[in-house]
């Protein structure tokens, strides 16, 4: 079952992939999940922990900073990510997914670690602070591409999306994690020493995964798609003799499902687009709807939820954690939940689903709080029960973007799709900033609802029409290597060039 050259090209013929499909959940695959799975934690624990400080750093005994220079920090740590995610996703497909995991978490902790040595207010110390969020945000938006791609070429094809949408929904276990650890620390330390200690918390956890992270493989995928044949095997080899190790006997391979593959030079950006947008332009579209409205969704909210609750209902700063907590662990029941119906109901049924209902709900909601028919339990209430499902969702967005482009872009797909995400999302807590105001007007925050559900809505729209049905397949069935011999002759006679091909 080894990849063996093809004395008649320079092609590689393997079976690899169909080696990965076939394997059955084993230890392996919960440590691998662990090990990567955290970077979804540590950047729900790095926004939670920022915005719980905020007004901690404006008080005279932290950095007396004012009100704008904090707001700054999450824009900054925001850019980070996005340059992050391109940069490093670019990398992870040049120097593989082990190479990249390992090193865009050491970026995180080196710029997290250091925001805890702002020792002082001044300009320079401004600078260093802004710098170190920067330094982290690239770290969490370069494990984005670089796990996200790892996890689904690791991952047997039956278990992908239950597995990929529960790591994404993971996020909200680090705001949990966040929101509890701040409130202990900023209500029973020191202020000046309790933010430090916030933001170590993520580093320290962090620190603990790196370690684990060591002992996992490189991508046999990647591996074999570079040339790299003899690598290949001996990761698969790895992970085979832990999974028989563990008592599991793995059924034999048919040859029939071998592919064969010519090592691709490196794809650039440019190279990128055209494959997204000559081959894949359904795709594109699908991938840019889901990441955009998802995002524009859950920044308008988050963001400003602390708000709502003040302005509207009255809620004390200091009462506002619990409310998050609940807030945050309706999100992180619905991929839980739901996941395992993505690969059972299917993907296009399950997308379309929870964003449409999702959408729904919110509008629902937007009619109850017009009326005054809800107090801040209720409400809080009604946005977990509406973040059930769009957090489901939204974690389907990654799923998507990450599995149905060829292998040689995935990382650089889903780091140009979430870098689009960030962008339009960052229009989210502005315009409902200015919506809430001084929460004089209620009707602008209903209109503000309204649009956040219609954006949810044509998200699950375009999810219908559009969605690849990936569920149980394999990577390669879904979107061809761009190294897959004979490529581009079965992408014609497969259609592949129309314009609503998927």
């Amino acid at each position: 079952m080894a990849a063996t050259p093809d004395p008649a090209s320079t092609g590689v013929r393997t079976l690899i992939p169909a080696r990965i499909d076939r394997l059955p959940w084993s230890p392996f695959h919960t440590r691998m999940v662990v090990a990567l799975g955290v970077a979804w934690i540590l950047d729900g624990l790095e926004i939670t922990v920022a915005s719980a400080v905020a007004d901690t750093l404006t008080k005279p005994e932290t950095l007396h900073m004012s009100s704008a220079a904090v707001g700054l920090l999450a824009t900054i740590y925001l850019a980070g990510e996005v340059v992050g995610a391109l940069f490093f996703g670019s990398l992870s497909d040049k120097l593989g997914r082990r190479n990249l995991f390992m090193l865009t978490l050491a970026v995180y902790l080196v710029g997290s670690g250091l925001t805890a040595l702002t020792l002082g207010n001044g300009a320079g110390w401004v600078v260093f602070l802004y710098a170190t969020r920067f330094v982290a945000g690239m770290g969490i938006g370069g494990e984005y591409a670089a796990i996200n791609s790892a996890i689904d070429e690791l991952i047997p094809a039956r278990y992908r999306g239950r597995v990929d949408i529960a790591v994404n929904g993971t996020y909200w276990a680090g705001a949990v994690l966040g929101t509890i650890g701040t409130y202990i620390l900023l209500n029973h330390v020191d202020l000046s020493l309790g933010w430090r200690l916030g933001f170590l918390i993520g580093p320290v956890l962090g620190l603990v995964i790196l370690l684990v992270r060591r002992h996992l493989p490189e991508s046999p995928r990647w591996q074999i798609m570079h040339g790299k044949a003899d690598a290949a095997e001996e990761s698969i080899k790895q992970i085979e003799e832990e999974v028989e190790h563990g008592g599991r006997s793995l059924p034999p391979v048919d040859e029939k499902k071998a592919i064969e593959v010519t090592p691709a030079e490196r794809i650039g950006y440019v190279a990128l687009a055209r494959v997204l947008f000559r081959e894949y332009p359904s795709r594109a579209v699908l991938g840019a709807s889901l990441m955009i409205s998802q995002s524009f969704l859950y920044n308008a909210i988050f963001f400003t939820y602390t708000l709502v609750l003040g302005k509207f209902y009255g809620v004390s700063s200091e009462a506002t954690p619990i409310y998050l907590i609940a807030f945050a662990v309706g999100n992180l029941v619905g991929p839980f939940a739901l996941g395992h119906l993505f690969d059972t109901l299917g993907r296009r049924k399950m997308i379309s689903g929870t964003y449409v209902v999702s959408g729904v709900l919110l509008a629902i909601t937007a009619v109850l709080f017009y009326a005054g028919a809800l107090n801040a339990i209720t409400q809080t209430i009604a946005w977990c029960v509406i973040f059930f499902f769009a957090s489901a969702g939204a974690s389907a967005g990654y799923l998507t973007v990450s599995e149905i482009f060829p292998l040689e872009v995935r990382a650089k797909a889903i780091a140009v799709f979430f870098a689009i995400a960030q962008c339009f999302g960052a229009l989210g807590p502005v315009i409902y900033g200015a919506l809430i105001g001084t929460g004089e007007h209620p009707v602008r925050l209903f209109i503000g609802y309204l649009l956040g559900a219609a954006v949810m809505i044509a998200g699950g729209l375009v999810a219908r029409f559009l969605a690849v049905d990936a569920e149980g397949k394999s990577l390669e069935d879904i979107a061809q290597p761009l190294a897959a011999a004979g490529r581009r002759g079965r992408t014609r006679a497969e259609g592949a060039s129309s314009p609503f091909s998927t």
